[in-house]
């Protein structure tokens, strides 16, 4: 079956499915009241190692403009709703994520 990622912005949660099968949740952070995660389903469409900035050791980009799952340089701010819209990981996290998952993939977000 193939892989697809579910991300709750209620629970602060991202998880890995095969099919129907969960194989790994993890801790996220995600946007805060005034540049919220958007809702909806989205593909990866890019993988950008040491992006700079912001974004931690990775990026990888939606197929919705300016919006991506990435690593932080803050990992204090995992769990909380403070980010500019993207969904904010760990950074061993979303190296582990990204060497799981091809551009490419189904990124459904909900509440």
């Amino acid at each position: 079956m193939a892989k697809w990622i579910s991300v709750s912005t209620s629970k602060h949660q991202l998880a890995l499915h095969d099919g129907n099968r969960i194989i790994k949740v993890y801790p996220i952070a995600v946007g805060k009241m005034l540049t919220p995660t958007p809702s909806g389903t989205y593909t990866i469409v890019n993988k950008q190692p040491h992006p700079g900035g912001p974004f931690g050791v990775l990026w990888m980009g939606l197929s919705r403009p300016h919006y991506g799952i990435h690593g932080t340089k803050n990992p204090a701010s995992i769990g909380k709703n403070v980010s500019h819209g993207c969904i904010r990981m760990y950074n061993h996290d979303v190296l582990d994520l990204s060497s799981r998952v091809p551009i490419g993939t189904k990124v459904v977000i909900h509440r």
